[in-house]
């Protein structure tokens, strides 16, 4: 039964680019409500003014819009809430919930005033959807800060205020924010608002278990964007990090994860990032796209293509389509289309390789230069015999020098034709190279080799 009157928010603060943490949470709160038929809202929580950059807040949106992850109101900046904040400032010191504080006299000699709850020191019980009953002793808090002065809220007396003119039900955020939630009560309760239900998901950890950080190679989701990741891929994946379907099934789009997502079973513990399942689930995606629609596989790898890789491969762009199987198989993100290029991974299929003359002696063989010589122009010969037509298929190329090859040494016969072929000591088949690059490529390639 859907459950209407469901709101959630996510409310980042515009300090930083949007991170895969941040991301989680946003999707966390953006399913929950969709799943109950309810709203999700953004709001930017820009009242740090030194730290709060402009162009974080068009990051944070852009990217989670990017993610499928959209606000069902305007997206709001906290800054223009002041007047609230304000008006709820002076009810709590009317009421003698909040005082005015002299604090410690500065350098200057001047005495700077804050305004501070009063806390009743009392212990506060909260249900949380992921860690059942949570119960903490406020003693210790103190009468802690809330405003630098009427004009100027902070984080707790602000974010109170707006979720409650917003009509928020539900906050959902990381486990990191629970300390955080006895204050909110407590202001809560001597202003009369509603509790909202509250639900901490768990940190994202590296595989030590350490705090995840850059050096774990955690990124802005910008950055997975930029390096080839696809966007359901990446949803996909989130998703997963401390919390998993009923089922086994690990692929599924944002319509399966917004039927199939039950907030209870998110786990407690910490959620590990790991980029090996990642780069897994990235190539499910990739894998998707290529079995549905070929074309549509070839011009996502040409548009996330750097421009050296275009290059060489507006040289004969007909042998793309050929070799995208091969692609696929080495592939996890669409960087690595670019970054294989750059290897000499697949440059061979359409520019004519460069290599060192010794590199084309068979190795651990007895093979003197002449014989070698010998073999390649054998193979020449066998080839010229070939159709252009039967050219593109390798089991024909394969044909046609196998008996030659086996007679006189695979391993020496074959050998040569590779590196004729590819420049390298490792390639694809020799067969089907010479399948893609045709008769008349194939034939100049070994002559140059004989040269």
């Amino acid at each position: 039964m859907k459950t209407h009157n469901i709101k959630t928010r996510f409310a980042p603060s515009p300090t930083g680019p949007l991170h895969l943490g941040s991301a989680r949470t946003a999707l966390f709160n953006y399913v929950f409500a969709r799943q109950s038929g309810g709203k999700f809202v953004i709001r930017i929580e820009d009242t740090d003014k030194e730290r709060s950059r402009e162009e974080f807040t068009r990051d944070i949106v852009e990217n989670l819009s990017w993610l499928g992850i959209s606000s069902d109101e305007e997206i709001v900046l906290q800054s223009t809430h002041t007047k609230k904040h304000k008006e709820e400032i002076q009810k709590l010191l009317t009421s003698g919930h909040a005082y005015i504080s002299k604090e410690e006299i500065k350098k200057d000699g001047d005495r700077p005033e804050v305004i501070r709850f009063k806390n009743p020191g009392k212990e506060i019980v909260f249900n949380d959807l992921i860690r059942e009953d949570v119960r903490i002793d406020t003693k210790d808090l103190g009468d802690f800060i809330i405003a630098r002065s009427i004009e100027e809220p902070l984080y707790h007396l602000a974010v109170v205020a707006d979720d409650a003119e917003a009509g928020i039900t539900h906050v959902i955020r990381g486990e990191d924010m629970i300390a955080n939630t006895p204050r909110q009560i407590l202001i809560q309760e001597a202003l009369g608002i509603e509790r909202p239900v509250y639900a901490h998901i768990p940190l994202i950890l590296a595989p030590d278990r350490s705090k995840l950080s850059k050096r774990h190679g955690a990124v802005s989701v910008a950055e997975y964007r930029k390096v080839g990741y696809l966007e359901k891929a990446l949803v996909n994946f989130i998703a997963l990090l401390g919390w998993h379907p009923e089922g086994d099934e690990e692929i599924f789009d944002m319509e399966t994860l917004i039927r199939d997502f039950r907030i209870e079973r998110v786990q407690k513990g910490g959620a590990m990032f790991d980029i090996t399942r990642l780069n897994w689930i990235n190539k499910e995606y990739l894998k998707k796209i290529f079995e549905n629609d070929r074309e549509s596989f070839k011009k996502l790898l040409i548009s996330h293509a750097k421009e050296d890789t275009k290059k060489i491969i507006a040289t004969h762009p007909e042998r793309l389509d050929t070799i995208l199987p091969l692609i696929l198989e080495r592939i996890h993100t669409l960087e690595d289309f670019s970054a294989l290029f750059r290897e000499g991974e697949f440059g061979f299929f359409f520019e004519t390789p460069v290599y060192g003359k010794t590199l084309l002696m068979p190795k651990n063989s007895s093979e003197k230069e002449n014989g070698t010589r010998a073999h390649i122009k054998k193979l020449t010969l066998l080839f010229e015999k070939v159709s252009s037509e039967n050219f593109s298929d390798s089991e024909h190329v394969k044909n046609a020098v196998w008996d030659y090859a086996t007679e006189h040494g695979r391993g020496d016969v074959l050998w040569p034709m590779r590196v004729a072929l590819s420049g390298r000591e490792k390639s694809p088949d020799p067969f089907f190279i010479a399948s893609v690059i045709g008769k008349d490529e194939t034939i100049s390639r070994l002559k140059s080799a004989v040269e």
